[in-house]
């Protein structure tokens, strides 16, 4: 997704005074978890590999040990606050959607810690239909809770359901083809201080580290050098920066019906549904985790966006009405597609007033790009 730098011009123009109520949850209260199972959680930040599918790149940072020990007993405990908005945009159809759950476990009748939530957060941007989208958000936190692992190995139950959700699909689809479709799928969970990033596709999340942007996922294109490994190594090929020149995305759930993207059995076809994964240790130094589909982040730079969501939280702290506002101004930066933001935030006041040091980037501009800003103004 290219943004052009003209985009600096227009953070400026933003939308301020718009009124909503807000029904963010409130604060969770929080208990230190079982020592083994924080242990294995840290100790074990990788990526897993199901059946014969092509080896991840792991995007866990190489510090993420280091950074989770040094943290382990730190005095932190997040306070979750979280809001979400959706625009149809200047689409014909509405496939995005997406989920908020305070207490995973409670929500499907499993209480396995009597004080432990584990929150889930989830946004499915759909593509030839709704149907996967929508069968993704009702079906994966359930298969996720109901994993006979869950939640003592939390990265493989994820990787997992993603894999088992989209096998279920598929046999829906068999039964009803009308619900025929593909979506991208990207959660989040946050279980004490830890918080978990799963994404397969190309909506994206964003963790506001002291006023910093940091990545928790990586959008799967196929023009990407890994997934252009990957997909050619499993027969597919890349045309013009699509999948078989059919899809833009290289891993998704759904799609069954499109020939040569997934085989059955143990033949896999080049678009994957398995996602990657991210686990790092929260801190007091996180502010909030910004989860967009693809459409938010046509327009929006992942700085950008955390310097956006900052100033919005510090004027009105209304986490819901942040979510708006950033649709709002994604609209009115030109994105057509459809819009979906969801905005946790860990702290109850907001962020603080920071300046944040960025490295100076020389920029220039050429005579004729002058000639013709002249014109512009000239009228």
């Amino acid at each position: 997704m290219c943004l052009q730098d003209a985009e600096q011009a227009s953070e400026g123009m933003e939308n301020v005074g718009l009124s909503s109520h807000d029904e963010s949850h409130k604060p969770v209260s929080w208990v230190t978890l079982n020592s083994d199972f924080l242990h294995t959680q840290i100790d074990n930040c990788e990526q897993f590999s199901l059946g014969n599918s092509f080896p991840m790149e792991s995007i866990c940072e190489d510090t993420v040990v280091a950074e989770n020990k040094q943290n382990l007993f730190n005095n932190f405990v997040p306070a979750l606050r979280s809001g979400e908005w959706s625009d149809i945009g200047h689409r014909s159809y509405m496939e995005d959607t997406h989920v908020c759950i305070a207490d995973l476990s409670k929500n499907f009748g499993h209480n396995i810690f009597d004080e432990e939530a584990i929150s889930f957060y989830g946004v499915f941007d759909g593509h030839g239909g709704k149907g996967a989208a929508q069968f993704v958000r009702d079906h994966l936190p359930r298969v996720i809770v109901e994993d006979a692992d869950f939640p003592l190995e939390l990265e493989k139950v994820v990787t997992r359901s993603f894999m088992e959700t989209d096998a279920a699909f598929a046999k829906s689809c068999s039964l009803e083809s009308a619900l025929s479709s593909g979506t991208t799928a990207l959660t989040a969970m946050i279980f004490g201080r830890s918080l978990l990033v799963a994404n397969a596709g190309d909506c994206r999340a964003v963790l506001s580290r002291h006023g910093v942007a940091v990545e928790m996922s990586k959008d799967h294109r196929p023009c990407c050098d890994i997934e252009r490994m990957r997909i050619e190594s499993l027969g597919g090929f890349v045309d013009d920066g699509y999948l078989n020149g059919q899809l833009g995305v290289s891993r998704a759930l759904g799609d069954w019906h499109i020939k040569g993207l997934k085989e059955g059995g143990e033949r896999l076809g080049p678009l994957s549904a398995e996602p990657e994964l991210k686990l790092i240790t929260l801190t007091k130094e996180d502010e909030f985790l910004i989860i967009g589909s693809d459409g938010i982040w046509d327009v929006f730079r992942s700085q950008n966006a955390v310097d956006f969501v900052r100033r919005r939280l510090q004027e009105h702290n209304d986490v819901k009405r942040c979510c708006k506002e950033v649709v709002d101004e994604a609209i009115k930066r030109g994105a057509i597609d459809n819009l979906t933001a969801v905005i946790v935030c860990f702290h109850t006041e907001p962020p603080p007033h920071v300046v944040v040091q960025r490295p100076r980037v020389r920029r220039s501009i050429s005579a004729e790009g002058l000639q013709n800003l002249k014109f512009l103004l000239e009228g």
